[in-house]
């Protein structure tokens, strides 16, 4: 019997993880992370966002995202466009994927989810996942989209408050 084990770099996924604890009730902070019309409170660096096609809430709704999420070498702003996959607010949760982008990370797979953490506060959990990018280490990848998503989770509570 012969046994093939199929262990290519190619094909393994990098992953990420970032949580963060926001002082506010769960209904609160699911508000805010789940409507495409309120990124820009909770997400500094984006500029617009735009409705493609579909409807809000329903996996195949796809948007558009620009603004200063990745420095791009022409200075030129960034753009993503991303389809809803998964959301189920039973469970606060979301999946969201890069379709195309002049990022590179196209293929980038995100998924959010609040929970309940004590009486008031909110764990917010967003976890990602992306093909390996030629040219950039992995370490490199999952430190600056972490460090992204930390901010990201840090403004909620102010975005709760204004």
């Amino acid at each position: 019997m012969m046994l093939f084990i199929n262990n290519k770099e190619e094909n393994k996924k990098w992953h990420g993880s970032v949580k963060g604890i926001v002082d506010a009730p769960i209904q609160k902070v699911w508000n805010i992370v789940s409507q495409t019309g309120r990124l820009q409170e909770w997400m500094p660096m984006i500029e617009n966002c735009t409705n493609l096609a579909g409807e809000e809430g329903v996996p195949g709704y796809t948007r558009l995202v620009s603004g200063f999420m990745f420095p791009q070498k022409d200075q030129d702003r960034s753009w993503i466009k991303e389809i809803l996959v998964f959301m189920d607010p039973s469970i606060h949760s979301y999946v969201y994927k890069m379709e195309s982008s002049n990022i590179g990370l196209d293929g980038l797979l995100n998924s959010l989810q609040v929970v309940e953490y004590g009486d008031d506060p909110t764990l917010v959990e967003w976890t990602f996942d992306i093909n390996p990018v030629e040219g950039v280490s992995e370490d490199y990848i999952v430190d600056y989209l972490g460090y992204i998503y930390r901010s990201c989770i840090n403004r909620i509570e102010g975005a709760i408050k204004d």
